[in-house]
């Protein structure tokens, strides 16, 4: 428990994507055993499968004690009015067991498409999401007052996101970063602020296959305008990203190979400052969940499942 009597996060937990293509019972039995393993925390993105409240109460529901934290609500899907609400009901129906983590790469001063859905423009992110938090603030709570508040953090990669993140949030959750940039944030944010890192991993000892799978990850994130901004701010260049991922970025941002070089890749992430690292396992057939790889990397970095 942390001071205020919420659940800890723990030093390693699960971060997935794979629960959306789920049926709800194949998530419900996914998730509790996820829990039994000993992880500390599940993370679940949001695109366009489940809600991301939807899929809050189905993993929570089908929980007991592990935290589950949104990685991230996408502020553009919902008023904030509609978000503030609904996590006073998570927080009420299962004390300090849920996270809202916020973001949302449809925030943008220009309109574009998100595969292929017209995205109108929307404003400066920081201002946007400042905006934002400011209006889930002063929503009136005509239910029951949750206790303990329900915890925030922010999708937070550029330096102004991540002080927004320490200075209004409880911290900040990074996505498709190094331990470089994990060093940097912790800078940024102080000693106090709380700070997640999502690590995409490749359990196999098949280089070549491992490989494989680790570079189509990164070459698709790196079409997203600022997950390229974010990874020069890091020192990548045109040879790391024009035409395809260089070795260099690939191995920086995606770690693959036996289970020891993701054990020594978690380690350098708390190293550089981060409380707490999801894991998101990635394979070849993204249809089915990892969840044999989820329980090798279990017996490997938790020796002492909660029983």
């Amino acid at each position: 428990m942390t001071d205020s009597g919420q659940p800890e996060l723990g030093r390693v937990g699960i971060w997935t994507f794979a629960y959306e293509g789920q049926p709800a019972g194949r998530v419900r039995e996914s998730a509790a055993e996820i829990e039994e393993l000993g992880y500390g925390s599940i993370w679940f993105g949001e695109a366009f499968g489940r809600d991301t409240v939807g899929q809050a109460w189905l993993l929570l529901s089908a929980t007991q004690r592990i935290v589950v934290a949104s990685g991230i609500a996408n502020i553009a899907f919902r008023d904030p009015i509609a978000t503030a609400t609904a996590t006073r009901a998570l927080g009420e129906a299962f004390p300090g067991r849920y996270v809202l983590g916020l973001g949302g790469h449809r925030v943008d001063d220009t309109a574009h498409e998100l595969d292929g859905y017209p995205v109108p423009a929307r404003g400066r992110a920081v201002t946007t999401m400042r905006t934002y938090l400011q209006a889930m603030d002063a929503v009136p709570a005509h239910g029951p007052i949750p206790d303990p508040t329900p915890r925030r953090v922010l999708a937070a990669l550029g330096p102004k996101m991540l002080q927004l993140a320490a200075e209004h949030t409880w911290g900040a959750h990074s996505y498709f970063v190094s331990t470089k940039h994990t060093e940097q944030a912790r800078q940024i944010m102080g000693p106090n602020a709380f700070l997640a890192v999502e690590q995409a991993v490749v359990l196999d000892t098949n280089q070549s296959r491992a490989r494989q799978v680790a570079t189509a990850h990164v070459a698709g994130y790196l079409s997203a305008p600022h997950q390229e901004a974010n990874v020069r701010r890091l020192g990548f260049n045109d040879q790391d990203i024009v035409g395809g991922p260089s070795r260099r970025l690939v191995d920086e941002i995606v770690a693959h190979g036996e289970v020891e070089v993701i054990r020594r890749r978690v380690q350098e992430h708390h190293d550089a400052g981060a409380d707490h690292v999801c894991l998101q396992v990635l394979t070849a057939d993204t249809t089915s969940l990892p969840e044999h790889e989820w329980r090798e990397l279990a017996a490997a970095l938790l020796p002492h499942p909660t029983a």
